[in-house]
């Protein structure tokens, strides 16, 4: 394999691994292993350039960080990406190329520990394990961590309603969900059951379809969705989607979901603020996967739980982040930003702990 370590300010390492043979192509990035080992998935994607993989590689990994410290993880922030090739009639060996990026993981020597991300899956992260140890979300282990994300985005809401209209319960609400994935899918089964209106829109038919059959949800297209009128929007899809062109569209007064890197640029939380619009910082809503992930993999903890830390660290720091934000007159990104700023230079991080490796 043919490796590449560049450097960029602000990053601890940034590592490109090359395998022609095995099809291989990607990037791993470790942000901060100031709290502990580097942990963050590993996302299979389709990208126009190699600049675009890594903007995307570093933007993810910063993101890690801060849902790691905010979840009072003591773990840093990390990411990874494999380049999917544009020929995709081209069959794949799965095998040989998540191995290859076992390999790339694996000199890291334990500061960055993968798991399944967009495009990837408990099965992948075997193929991983053939190479390095430092792999989480393995089938017999913690195993898919989209349900327990979708739990979190879900007690997110909660507490966005709760600090908003005085009750956290969201029978009767419509929540236009953006992305029915993986955790998307699961986000509308916990508000179907929840008595909530769905409102859904996604790029795949087949996707949109099962859950329009599945929880009684209206399709809208996908360029529809931001201006439905409905109670909360639920990005769950890719970031970058609050922007200058879809926030003056938007027709929710709660803006909540499970998608990474919602704002495409940091003044975009502040002009969600300004046009009087609650948002959930994305890296304290959508903690969920990475907080069972650890609960089970890192401290054995049985399901039940570890669904109560998921339900109540979550709920408890969206509050927290709510009030602060209020009381400081700053929106809640800046709130939660200020926290992570705080955590990470605080004696936890001076600890300079790595006692969370996953064994």
């Amino acid at each position: 394999m043919k490796i590449v370590e560049r450097v960029i300010p602000g990053y601890e390492r940034v590592v490109w691994g090359q395998d022609s043979a095995a099809g291989y192509h990607g990037v791993v990035v470790v942000h901060s292993t100031a709290l502990g080992p580097a942990v963050g998935g590993t996302r299979y994607w389709h990208y126009a350039s190699d600049d675009e993989a890594l903007t995307d590689a570093l933007r993810l990994a910063r993101g890690m960080t801060s849902k790691n410290a905010l979840a009072g993880l003591p773990w840093g922030g990390g990411k990874s990406v494999i380049v999917r090739s544009r020929a995709d009639d081209v069959p794949i060996n799965r095998e040989a190329l998540f191995r290859a990026h076992g390999k790339l993981i694996e000199v890291l020597g334990g500061n960055y520990i993968t798991a399944e991300d967009v495009g990837t899956s408990p099965a992948d992260m075997e193929y991983v394990l053939m190479e390095t140890r430092h792999v989480a979300g393995l089938k017999n282990r913690s195993g898919d961590p989209s349900p327990h994300t979708a739990r979190g985005v879900f007690r997110a809401m909660q507490a966005a309603a709760r600090y908003r209209w005085g009750n956290d319960d969201l029978a009767g609400k419509t929540v236009a969900i953006q992305g029915c994935g993986h955790v998307g899918y699961h986000l509308a089964r916990e508000l179907y059951q929840a008595d909530a209106k769905l409102i859904i829109s996604d790029v795949d038919r087949q996707r949109l379809d099962r859950v329009a059959r599945d929880f009684r949800a209206r399709a809208v297209t996908v360029d529809d969705i931001y201006s439905v009128e409905a109670d909360i929007f639920a990005p769950c899809a890719l970031g970058g989607i609050l922007n200058d062109q879809t926030i003056p569209r938007i027709g929710a007064q709660l803006i909540v979901g499970g998608a990474n890197n919602q704002l495409l640029e940091p003044r975009h939380g502040q002009q969600l603020d300004q046009r009087g619009l609650l948002y959930a910082p994305d890296y304290a809503a959508n903690a969920g996967g990475v907080i069972h992930g650890y609960s089970i993999e890192v401290l054995g903890w049985d399901p039940k739980r570890t669904r109560e830390r998921i339900d109540n660290t979550i709920y408890e720091t969206l509050s927290r982040i709510f009030r602060m934000a209020h009381d400081e007159g700053i929106s809640p990104s800046q709130a939660a930003d200020r926290m992570v700023e705080a955590l990470l230079s605080g004696p936890e991080a001076k600890m300079g702990s790595h006692a969370a490796s996953i064994e």
